[in-house]
């Protein structure tokens, strides 16, 4: 019998940080082993364009499936759509608190209820700063429903040299909460 692939659904809003959910596909579409549902944003879809000069429709690409995000009705809106869990990447504070208070409105935030409620992995790459209460009491709701709040902090103990590698570190560790990752990943072995 062959195993299926993991699914993994993505989700890409409108917060500053687009670099990190389409270098987050690039990096899943060398684990042959990773299926991507990938579902963007009206506003996503602005930033990605913005940061990243790149349109929509070419991002889709990198995944192995796409949804609109008004598509409420598609698979990954289901409980019965089985799949590893979810990575928004980056998160705004709309869609975060759209989660934490259970506001469906559209697949991402729909998608992101179905793997709370399935007690599926969650993880909101969350991108704001300074943080107001409003957004620490979201965050601290969707941690109490079992999601994990992951800001995309780099980390310079792997010493990086570009922000490809600082971005890819950051994603590689996220990855490792649903044991994803690949050989490329720096691990802290102690001071030397």
């Amino acid at each position: 019998m062959i195993a299926q692939p993991k699914r993994l659904i993505v989700g890409i809003t409108g917060a500053s940080g687009a670099i990190y959910g389409v270098r987050l596909l690039r990096l899943l579409k060398n684990i042959d082993s990773v299926e991507t549902h990938l579902i963007i944003s009206g506003a996503g879809e602005l930033t990605l364009e913005h940061e990243q000069g790149m349109k929509a429709r070419e991002l889709s690409l990198l995944a192995d499936h796409c949804y609109d995000v008004n598509e409420v009705g598609a698979a990954v809106a289901s409980g019965s759509f089985k799949n590893a869990g979810m990575i928004v990447a980056p998160c705004s504070m709309k869609t975060l608190s759209a989660i934490a208070h259970g506001y469906c409105d559209n697949l991402i935030t729909r998608a992101a209820d179905v793997v709370l409620k399935e007690r599926r992995r969650l993880v909101l790459m969350v991108r704001e700063t300074p943080l107001n209460l409003a957004h620490i009491r979201n965050m601290e709701a969707v941690t109490e429903m079992g999601g994990i709040i992951y800001p995309p902090l780099p980390a310079f103990y792997c010493h990086p040299l570009s922000i490809d590698e600082m971005v890819d570190q950051t994603l590689r560790r996220v990855l490792d909460l649903f044991d994803m990752a690949d050989d490329q990943a720096s691990r802290w072995s102690g001071m030397v």
